[in-house]
């Protein structure tokens, strides 16, 4: 009976594993038309990208009607140029941000966009007879016609002119007595003849055509068969096309459509092969444990991107990052958890309840640490420009799909495998736990000290401190000397990344702008690729140039970026801006959900994150763009997230013991077991966030290199804040309280705890 029990159960398990792998078969097959239905960014497949500056030429101020008006009318030029998936964002009060990705003629886009909008009255035989001089620029409002239809009500500034012109028209025959409104009318593609029975629709140069009965000397109304929504379009385009405003590009980015291809390429390649790495290492850390987290990151992989593609997402080169980022940190979740049954286990209870147990103690840790990141995210959101929205809506992203899926999901696929007994006497098989390890509860062996439990982590806290200040110290100096390496983000000028399979020189490329008439500020090589810095804003023309001669010299790839002085300094200001913000939501958040002194500590730790990742940058001279700040951004969210877990330990061990005996020799030893207990979270959560940052880095793209070096030296000084330098400081600041009766909600809400540990599968 006992051997056909043990073979059902098998079978159950079988059947369960069979069914999971095809399932990832069936997600890896389906990853393929996801894939191409997503909307790329101008990056993965080249493309021209432009921030323009609106401003009214008689010197009055932009209002947001003024900005929305001209938004449509750049919305109505885009497509005519062809772009299916175009991007048109507005930014603060007076700018405009362009994407055109796929764009084939970046130089036609540019002329075509920057032209100020032309309002213009013909006959039916196209001949020009006003244009928008007549009419008071910006007036045109939604009216009513007599039936009380929406109407177009226009405000006439000339009214002799007008009532001339209508006069005039009225005479003419049934048939001919039409005045037809035109924006941007083009003599050699725009005929009434031709595009009369299309006037009024999006595809059409023509606004309108309307009937004149009789001459005009008054305001007057376009009428028509116009819904609201048109009558409003009409408005907007109207006051945009008799406005003397003016766009002023202040950056612009060129992208090949080979070099975006590549890139594309190079960074899926890195992706993927970190994710199988990721997978691998799972399943020999955790066994069959590690198998069901490797499903789940591949469900958790598919939903991102399915996620990404409901909401509309653009999928850029930094989203990629993210994604890829997000997959290591998101691991982390499963880490907590299996870290926890293995605690459970090695306490002498049964795998049941060791899961039970385990999942239980670990949401608290694994919802703090997912939501300081996702608060982080969101900062990034509001205050990032261009590629690290990309950035923060992925991570925004990453996080919520985590929750669900290497939390829930894998909690329910673990017990629906726990659920079978199978794996009752095969713990090593199911979670990498020997048998010898387990202290036999009814034979009170005792349980087994963890690993680590004879290093003294603060033993040697002066020498760590003294450490962090002088790598500190030196990058401040050398900041002071030299400064930072600051990319044209940050410094503005033009960038030009140079991708060929001849052969090319740092001398013979600086030699080759020289030639343009241009001096490079700065040349660098990899491999096949060269990067070049001029300090000057280029335009059009320029750009234009400069493209054109390496693709011509070198059959080259060209990448081509310009900055003016004025994004420069916004950029700065919302760099600043951003970490100090992210730092306060992370201070208000840990204070509620932990203790100020947890918060206070956590927050130094951060400081000395962001610190040692600017020193690094001064001393290996690495260049400061936006996407180090993105990367700041991104390790102040990992580094808390880390912080928390240890933390999370540190009041799960205080809360057990009795605080009114509690010495200063008795609080370390607390704290010095709690980072022993979460020692081993610890160092495999770094080495797979770690997996995907050094894959990006040895084969993804350049355009990523400054983002994935500044990761690196964010996770190592994170991973070393979080057992240090906010540990310590925590101890420092919490002397004053030992000995002293623990008040109800000091440390936690028994309460909301209690709700936190019943969320289950």
């Amino acid at each position: 009976m006992a051997k056909k029990e043990k073979k059902n159960k098998k079978s159950k398990v079988i059947i369960r594993t069979i069914m999971l792998i095809l399932l990832v078969v069936g997600i890896s097959f389906s990853f393929i038309p996801l894939f191409k239905n997503l909307k790329f960014g101008l990056d993965l497949q080249g493309g021209f990208e432009i921030l323009y500056k609106a401003e009214s030429i008689d010197g009055s101020k932009m209002n947001s009607s003024k900005l929305t008006a001209t938004y449509k009318t750049l919305s109505k030029r885009i497509d005519s140029l062809g772009v299916s998936e175009p991007e048109i964002i507005i930014e603060g009060n007076d700018k405009i941000r362009v994407k055109l990705a796929g764009v084939k003629n970046p130089d036609e886009a540019r002329s075509q966009l920057s032209t100020v909008a032309t309002l213009s009255f013909r006959d039916v035989e196209d001949n020009l007879l006003m244009t928008s001089e007549v009419l008071q620029a910006g007036k045109a409002k939604i009216g009513q016609d007599s039936s009380g239809n929406p109407a177009v009500a226009l405000t006439i500034k000339d009214k002799d002119k007008f009532y001339e012109v209508t006069k005039e028209i009225s005479e003419r025959g049934e048939g001919n007595n039409y005045i037809v409104i035109w924006l941007d009318y083009n003599q050699m593609t725009d005929s009434f003849e031709k595009e009369g029975s299309s006037c009024g629709t999006s595809g059409s140069n023509c606004l309108s055509a309307a009937t004149v009965s009789q001459g005009f000397a008054s305001d007057v109304i376009i009428q028509g068969k116009f819904t609201q929504e048109e009558v409003s379009n009409l408005v907007d385009l109207i006051n945009s096309g008799s406005l003397p405003s003016k766009l002023t590009e202040l950056s612009s980015t060129t992208v090949g459509a080979s070099f975006g291809e590549k890139t594309l390429q190079t960074t899926l390649t890195a992706g993927i092969i970190a994710i199988v790495a990721i997978m691998l290492l799972l399943m020999v850390i955790y066994h069959f444990a590690g198998f069901i987290s490797s499903v789940s990151m591949m469900i958790y992989t598919f939903l991102v991107f399915g996620v990404f593609w409901v909401v509309g997402g653009v999928l850029t080169l930094p989203g990629i990052a993210a994604l890829v980022l997000g997959i290591g940190m998101a691991v982390d979740s499963n880490v907590i958890t299996f870290a926890r049954i293995r605690e459970e286990l090695l306490k002498g209870k049964s795998l049941p309840n060791a899961f039970r147990e385990g999942s239980k103690e670990s949401f608290s840790a694994i919802l703090d640490s997912n939501l300081t990141t996702l608060i982080v995210a969101i900062i990034m959101f509001i205050f990032g420009e261009s590629s690290i929205k990309g950035f923060a809506t992925m991570l925004i992203i990453t996080v919520l799909v985590t929750m669900f899926t290497m939390v829930f999901l894998t909690r329910c696929l673990l017990k629906m495998f726990v659920k079978t007994d199978y794996f009752n006497d095969k713990v090593r098989l199911f979670i990498n736990v020997r048998n010898e390890d387990i202290p036999d509860v009814n034979k009170n062996e005792e349980v087994k000290p963890n690993r680590f439990h004879n290093i003294s982590f603060f033993a040697h806290k002066r020498i760590a401190i003294f450490c962090s200040l002088i790598l500190i110290i030196v990058g401040g100096v050398i900041i002071g000397v030299k400064g930072l390496n600051l990319g044209i983000d940050y410094k503005s000028g033009t960038s030009v990344t140079i991708v060929s399979d001849q052969k090319m020189t740092v001398k013979g490329i600086k030699a080759d702008i020289k030639e343009l008439g241009y001096d490079a500020s700065a040349v660098s090589k990899t491999d096949d690729e060269v990067s070049v810095r001029i300090d000057k804003s280029l335009e059009g023309n320029e750009v234009k140039e400069i493209n054109s001669y390496f693709e011509d010299k070198y059959e080259a790839k060209v990448n081509i970026g310009v900055v003016s002085n004025i994004v420069q300094k916004e950029l700065v200001k919302n760099a600043i801006f951003a970490v100090l913000v992210a730092m306060l939501g992370i201070i208000v958040y840990v204070s509620i959900r932990f203790k100020f002194s947890y918060a206070i500590s956590g927050v130094i730790a951060l400081f000395h994150d962001v610190a040692i990742m600017f020193s690094l940058f001064a001393i290996f001279r690495f260049e400061v763009s936006s996407m180090f700040i993105a990367a700041v951004l991104a390790i102040i969210g990992y580094s808390i997230n880390d912080t928390i877990v240890s933390f999370d330990r540190i009041r799960e061990n205080i809360k057990k013991a009795d605080r009114k005996k509690m010495t200063r020799e008795s609080f370390h030893e607390i704290c010095n077991r709690s980072v022993q207990e979460t020692f081993t979270r610890t160092i495999y959560t770094t080495i797979t966030t770690l997996l995907p940052v050094v894959v990006l880095l040895l084969l993804g793209s350049s355009g990523i290199f400054t983002f994935n070096m500044a990761m690196l030296f964010g996770l190592i000084a994170g991973t070393y804040s979080s057992i240090f330098i906010a540990t310590i400081i925590f101890m420092e600041l919490e002397k004053k309280n030992l000995g002293k009766e623990k008040k109800k909600k000091v440390y936690s809400d028994d309460i909301e705890e209690k709700k936190i540990k019943g969320i289950n599968c």
